[in-house]
């Protein structure tokens, strides 16, 4: 009876086993399935994002940050300085790494305009060169310039996408236009003159680009939200000519000071 009691526990061990062992398969199976249908979309996700970073590879740059100075100031436009950049002293408020993108694009766009207007750019140009280091991205070697890096064109996504930060790109693609849409909100009247309609076009067509990438990144880098917001604070703008960008500027001012407290703490 001993023997027989023993057998049949080892029976009903073998059939949990094997039960057990059916129900590993069948999660194996579903999990090749999930990491399958998982690849394919990540794969969509990519392809859909690298579109959007080559449309905006292709759009010049705006007007008040073109290489050559679209933007012409008089010595009297300049004898009034701006009160509305960041100080280069905001950099050491980053914390994040996205923060930091964030702030390197921000600085960078200020430090031009502090150039245009003749203040110096020296604290700038150390807050900068600080970020640089401390985000310490590889990628940045394919830009000739790190006060430039807010530019971010096809070269450097390409950079980053294969050192890993792809997502990171986006971030300072979204800081720069944050940054100078509410520069050109701050002094429209001037800034304005610079640009046609084209190029007012493109300032909503950057926004559009920039919506759609995030859409499809924040559902997967919590770190995305702050652009998330601040780019839902631009969507007033949908400019096709200079008169339009204009009036929109005026009429979302306070959008746009919001997208950027959102973007740039």
């Amino acid at each position: 009876m001993k023997k027989l009691s023993i057998f049949a526990v080892a029976l009903a061990a073998l059939a949990f086993t094997a039960c057990d062992g059916n129900k590993s398969a069948k999660t194996e199976d579903q999990a090749a399935v999930k990491s399958f249908e998982q690849e394919q979309v990540e794969a969509k996700i990519k392809m859909e994002i690298d579109s959007l970073a080559a449309e905006i590879g292709k759009l010049k740059d705006l007007p008040i940050v073109q290489e050559g100075g679209a933007v012409k100031l008089t010595d009297q436009e300049k004898q009034v300085k701006p009160d509305y950049l960041l100080s280069a002293a905001v950099a050491e408020n980053a914390a994040t790494l996205a923060e930091k993108y964030r702030m390197l694009s921000a600085l960078s766009v200020d430090k031009n305009i502090a150039a245009l207007y003749g203040m110096p750019t020296d604290e700038y140009q150390t807050a900068i060169a600080k970020l640089v280091a401390d985000i310490d991205d590889p990628s940045f070697k394919e830009v000739e310039d790190t006060a430039s890096i807010f530019k971010a064109g096809q070269q450097l996504y390409t950079a980053m996408e294969k050192n890993g930060r792809i997502n990171n790109y986006w971030q300072l693609v979204a800081a720069s236009l944050v940054e100078e849409i509410y520069v050109m909100s701050q002094n429209s009247d001037k800034f304005i003159t610079a640009f046609d309609d084209k190029a007012a076009s493109e300032v909503t067509y950057r926004i559009v680009l920039l919506s759609d990438a995030v859409s499809r990144l924040t559902e997967y880098d919590p770190e995305f939200e702050p652009v998330a917001k601040a780019i839902e604070s631009l969507k007033p703008l949908n400019a096709e000519t200079v008169d339009q960008l204009k009036t929109q500027l005026a009429e979302a001012k306070d959008k746009i000071v919001e997208a950027r407290n959102n973007l740039i703490k």
